[in-house]
């Protein structure tokens, strides 16, 4: 069960997304997973901009282009 301060949390996205006009909860989750997985790509290319300045090398299959 969630409790606490991960329950506030969640409770504050989820009144965003209401006031912003998503009632439904299927929408919710679909919008919170692309949040989700964009995060994770720019986590990932954060990871590898830091490794190639360490190197000194260009980064290796960037995940965004110029």
């Amino acid at each position: 069960m969630i409790t606490g301060e991960l329950k506030s949390q969640i409770d504050k996205v989820w009144e965003a997304f209401w006031t912003g006009g998503l009632s439904n909860p299927i929408t919710f989750i679909e919008q919170m997973t692309y949040l989700l997985f964009i995060r994770r790509l720019d986590e990932l290319q954060t990871q590898n901009e830091s490794k190639a300045n360490l190197l000194k090398r260009p980064i290796e299959d960037p995940l965004y282009t110029p």
